[in-house]
């Protein structure tokens, strides 16, 4: 499994991100992988906008496509979320004493992610970046005097 062991080794790397169930959250994104899809980044955090809350850990993947967010509930199933290029508005980080704050923009919300190693920040936020350059050129602006 590339994305557990693309976790695991972001853990390492940043020991003080707070992040549990990492096989079964990288099987998530493993398993809703399209086809010619491939792996680029990989970290982990708390999906929520709460220091105190550390259940709900998420494992998210930039692909060379979209970015993924795969989460496995603590009884059954899971939630996976997926942000395509064209839904991208903006990233926000926020750096604290210890943990870091990453806020993605999409057109419809806004989703965070706490709990963060704030030495991972700098990484987290140039691979998010790069990677969103790169797509978002691939979807051409609608020029609004044709209408």
């Amino acid at each position: 499994m590339v994305v557990l062991d693309l976790a695991r080794k972001f853990k390492k790397k940043y020991p003080f991100t707070i992040g549990w169930r990492l096989k079964s959250n990288s099987a998530i994104i493993e398993n809703h992988l399209n086809p010619n899809e491939t792996i680029k980044y990989v970290f982990v955090g708390q999906k929520n906008n709460r220091f105190y809350d550390v259940f709900s850990t998420g494992v998210i993947a930039i692909t060379n496509k979209r970015i993924l967010i795969g989460r496995k509930r603590v009884l059954f199933g899971y939630a996976l979320d997926s942000i395509m290029p064209y839904m991208y508005n903006d990233l926000n980080i926020r750096a604290g004493l210890i943990w870091g704050k990453l806020t993605i923009d999409t057109i419809k919300e806004e989703i965070v992610f706490s709990n963060l190693d704030k030495n991972a920040l700098d990484e987290i936020e140039t691979n998010i970046s790069e990677a969103m350059m790169t797509l978002k050129k691939k979807y051409p602006k609608e020029d609004k005097n044709e209408k």
